[in-house]
């Protein structure tokens, strides 16, 4: 019954009229497509490197292709959980915590690069030793071997965004329709998104401005102050810190030239 009531959301239409003929939902709907871009444009250089192990052009986009679909069944999966478990509050305490440690470690490595150099390096190391004590004989081929590490390189990739998307609405069907369409415009448009952060290389910090934002958001709506956040507010703050940002970066190209953060 617990599951039924967990999954019974998605299947309601009247649920899916409503968030379909609703200005302020798509308002929502918006801020999280735009949230999933911005959030996980270097999720799909990584998926997109993953693929150049295949021998052809054509696997590599089927390979892609169904790590999407994959993508897509895992984050209905995963929404419908989290919309159960995002009742409890120690789960939205835990939930938060984790949210004010992401925004806070991308701030922390960007004051100490070098240090954060040092663990990537020691990372890859690690990994690279990992797969090189692995070589054996495989039972799956090249192709199903690297659609299976797409898949659970978006398992790992999908439960931020999806935390991060429930903190903004508890309808399932809203952080469904954003966060399928920000998967595929993620995925369709991420050399486009990568050029617009290079130009305006704000983008990147500002979208972990979200992440604390949001991770204030699930704290506040915590006992005892239980004071939950509008909706139509919260698209409002995202996109005038985005307007912001924008007109920030101008400014300081105006001033000083074009230089990265």
């Amino acid at each position: 019954m617990t599951i039924l009531k967990m999954y019974a959301p998605f299947f309601d239409l009247n649920n899916w009229a409503h968030v379909l003929t609703s200005g302020k939902d798509w308002m929502i709907i918006l801020t999280l497509i735009l949230m999933e871009c911005l959030l996980s444009v270097d999720n799909a250089v990584v998926l997109a490197a993953q693929t150049q192990v295949l021998p052809n052009k054509s696997e590599r986009e089927k390979s892609l292709l169904y790590g999407l679909w994959g993508a897509y069944l895992f984050r209905f999966i995963v929404i419908g959980i989290g919309t159960y478990l995002i009742h409890f509050w120690e789960i939205k305490l835990a939930g938060s915590i984790y949210l004010f440690y992401l925004s806070f470690k991308f701030f922390y490595d960007q004051r100490h690069p070098k240090q954060a150099a040092e663990k990537a390096k020691e990372k890859e190391q690690r990994e690279a030793a990992h797969h090189k004590g692995k070589k054996k004989k495989h039972v799956l081929s090249l192709f199903w071997r690297t659609v299976i590490s797409i898949e659970s390189m978006d398992i790992v990739f999908s439960i931020d965004s999806v935390l991060a998307a429930l903190a903004v609405s508890s309808n399932p069907v809203v952080v469904l329709i954003g966060g399928m369409i920000g998967i595929l415009c993620m995925r369709g448009v991420a050399e486009i998104i990568i050029k617009l952060m290079d130009i305006i290389p704000e983008l990147q910090p500002m979208a972990y401005v979200l992440i604390g934002i949001i991770a204030l958001k699930l704290l506040l709506a915590l006992p005892p102050l239980k004071w939950e956040m509008p909706n139509t507010a919260f698209a409002i703050i995202v996109f005038s810190i985005l307007i912001l940002t924008i007109l920030f970066h101008f400014w300081r190209v105006k001033k000083h030239g074009h230089k990265h953060l």
